[in-house]
Formats: structure tokens, sequence, C-alpha cells
């Protein structure tokens, strides 16, 4: 029991003292970078106050300082209605310019006027190893400056656009700011959190490339920039999951469905097959992307869901199961949130539809609403339901965000063939 009560005191003694030279490397290194590390505000031009704030850190001796897209992403899209401004560790304040952006992977560029070369971040030249302790810092609900301890944990599995998993407390207003490894090179920036100390930073070759793109070739405009990755994202995106593997799989007791084989497309489904009083026995596959791009508070794209869903009448006459059946597929909507100032309103073409292996037959909707300040981009909404058979019915839909033309026709088509009766 002794030995015991000994090592356990030891190693508490080990944790403690861990702990101690972890907060003393921290506030080594917040001492040592504060004077590169800014709060960023966006300036609402009528009133004079604050509508948003975050932070930020200098890349380069001239003023370039790195924060995320969303910080001034109101900026982005109204020039003329904010300003974006700085706050550093002084209390001294002054206006920046924007001048790049990463859309995709929530990033942008601002400058601030130097009267002379000024310190600035170094960014690292290789990413950490598993379980590489590292510093996240920034300023968390307007309370100053901060240094939070943390550990890499690798890229976040299952997801699209490459975002590094990080084991420490981002808050709300440490977005943009550094996370750096001990020699106080920045490794990743803070983006986001899902609460319990599990935070997500984007990786530090994203804003590399951001800044040598910057360098080699400065943006015409903003929205230009943002249109070409949104339209890049979505190709990309695109090409990936039609050319992936799209395997067969039986859904209630006669559908045929896809399983489309993507890492990033993650899938669940339920039944009622346990209530013995229902009228209608229904099975359902739901598919989604598990991300979406933040282009504004009320505009999201980048989102694609899918969902499949059969129903076998149960001891009830064809037109009751009809009469439900249309209940089930009423409530199709978007996957993604926009308004008005962003989108036109849904344009919709309906039709019977026999695909080519002539195995089921379909009504279908198909709609599309366009992308006002991105030319080419549309939200697509897909919607078929069986008509071929009296007390058994598939439903297959999907939505995809901001997808070309041609990509949505390509997706369909696809998507259409590989819904059939077993």
């Amino acid at each position: 029991m002794k030995v015991i009560f000994s090592l356990a005191l030891f190693l508490l003694g080990t944790v403690l003292s861990n702990s101690s030279f972890a907060e003393e490397q921290a506030e080594q290194l917040f001492n040592q970078l504060k004077p590169s590390l800014f709060q960023i505000k966006l300036i609402d031009k009528a009133s004079g106050e604050k509508s948003s704030i975050g932070s930020g850190f200098q890349i380069s001796n001239n003023g370039i300082i790195a924060t995320n897209y969303h910080v001034i992403s109101s900026y982005a899209l109204h020039p003329q209605k904010y300003r974006i401004e700085y706050l550093d560790g002084q209390g001294n304040t002054g206006d920046l310019s924007l001048k790049s952006v990463d859309v995709i992977n929530d990033l942008a560029l601002v400058r601030r006027d130097v009267a002379q070369e000024t310190p600035y971040f170094q960014l690292s030249k290789a990413s950490p190893h598993k379980g590489e302790q590292l510093f996240s810092l920034g300023n968390p609900h307007d309370l100053g400056m901060i240094v939070v301890p943390g550990t890499y944990n690798g890229l976040k599995r299952e997801s699209f656009n490459d975002r590094i998993h990080f084991t420490g407390s981002i808050n709300s207003g440490m977005s943009g700011g550094p996370v750096v490894n001990k020699e106080a090179e920045v490794v990743g920036i803070n983006v986001a959190t899902s609460g319990n100390s599990i935070g997500f930073l984007v990786p530090h070759d994203k804003l590399v490339a951001l800044y040598n793109s910057f360098l080699n070739t400065p943006p015409n405009s903003i929205e230009q920039q943002m249109t070409a990755q949104l339209m890049a994202s979505q190709n990309k995106l695109i090409e990936a999951i039609l050319s992936s593997t799209w395997q067969e799989k039986q859904l209630g007791e006669a559908a045929i469905i896809p399983i489309i084989d993507v890492p990033f497309i993650r899938c669940w489904g339920n039944s009622n097959a346990d209530k013995a009083d229902a009228l209608i026995l229904t099975a359902v596959a739901n598919c989604s992307l598990d991300e979406n791009t933040y282009i504004s508070s009320n505009f999201f794209t980048g989102t694609m869901e899918i969902e499949f869903r059969t129903m076998q009448a149960k001891d009830i006459s064809t037109n009751k199961f009809y009469h439900l059946y249309q209940q089930q597929i009423a409530h199709a909507n978007a996957g993604n949130r926009a308004d008005k100032e962003n989108v036109t309103e849904f344009q919709c073409h309906d039709d019977l539809v026999m695909p080519d292996n002539q195995v089921i037959n379909n009504k279908t909707v198909f709609c599309t609403r366009a992308y006002k300040k991105f030319p080419d981009l549309y939200d697509v909404l897909y919607l078929a339901a069986s008509v071929d058979k009296n007390q058994q019915a598939i439903v297959s839909h999907f939505t995809i965000a901001g997808v070309s033309q041609p990509n949505a026709l390509a997706f369909t088509r696809q998507f259409m063939e590989a819904v059939s009766w077993k």
C-alpha cells in the first residue's frame, strides 16, 4: 500500500512539475511574441462601435497580419459599411487594409502601416508530430491576450478540408490567433472549437500558400478571388465523389441505394421496425459532408446532404398509403443557410423519369438557385419519389450548396442511376 501511495505521489509530482514547466514555457513564449500579436476589430462606420472581434499575428516585417476570414468577412462583403482596426499590446490602435483571403480555409491577410521594420512570427517549415505540445495565443471574449497550452492530435479525420485536432481551450475572440511550437514557430491558426478542450486549427501550410500567392500575384478584387476559390473547391469535391466507388446497399426490404465511399461523407441510419402499430414501415439512410464554407453569418455554402427513405404499407389501402407518402416528401429544403441578399429564388422543374437502367419510375423535382455575388455557382435540390408500386416507395433526395451547372448535372445523373428496386 505504501509503495502504491508513494508511486501516486511521484506521478502527481511529475504531473505538477510538467504543468509548471508548461506554464513557464507559455509565459516565456507569450512575452517573446506579444509585440506581434493583435486584436482585430471590425468597426461599423455609422455607429462607431465594434461588430466583431478576433485575433491576428504579424507574419512579415512590413506589417502583413494573418487572421481568420470570418473575423473580417463583413468588411470583405461590405467594405463601404465597415472598417478594420487593430489593437496592440501597448494599447495602440490603427486601421488595417484587406489584402487577400482564402475563404475555403478561413484565412485572411490584412496590413497595417509601419514606419520601420517590426517583429513578426516565423512560419514553421515542418508540421508538428503527434502528441507535441503547442501553444495557442489569442484574445478570448475581449479579455486581453492569453496563451493556452495544448496538444497536437493530427489532422481531423473524415474532413474534406484539412483541420488540425488540437486539445486545448480555444474560445470566442481567439479566432485568427497563432498556434506555435516550443520554438515559437507558427504551426496552425485558431479557427473553431467543439468545447471540452477540443479545438480545430487551420494548418500553417495553408497560410504559407496564401502569403506566397499574395506576394506573387495580388488579387484584383476580393470578390473575384473568392469566386475562383469557391469554384475550385467544388470542382475538387465533385471530382472526388464522382470518381470514387459507389457501393450498392439494400435499404428496407427491396430498395437498392448507393453508399459513396469517401471518408468525408458520413452516413447514419434509422427505422421504425420496432413500432408494432406503424402504418408504414420506414427505413432511412442519411449521409452528409460534415463541414461547410462560411461566407457570412447569413450565408454558408459547400455543404452536401443525401437522404434515402423506403416505405412499405402495412395493412392499409393504396389511397391511404399515398396520402401518408405525400406527407413524407413534402418537407424537402436546401441544406445550407442563405438569404435573399445572396441567392435568387429557387427555380424548379418536375418530370416523370425512368433512368437508363429502367428499373424504377420516379416523379422528380430538380431546383436551382443562383449565387448573386459569385457567378456560375448554384444551390441544387433534387427529390425523386418512385411511382411504380402500389404500396411500396423509395424517396431519394439530395442538396448541394455552391456547385457549378456541369457538376450538378453530372452528380444528378450518377445519383439517379444508382437508385433502384432489388
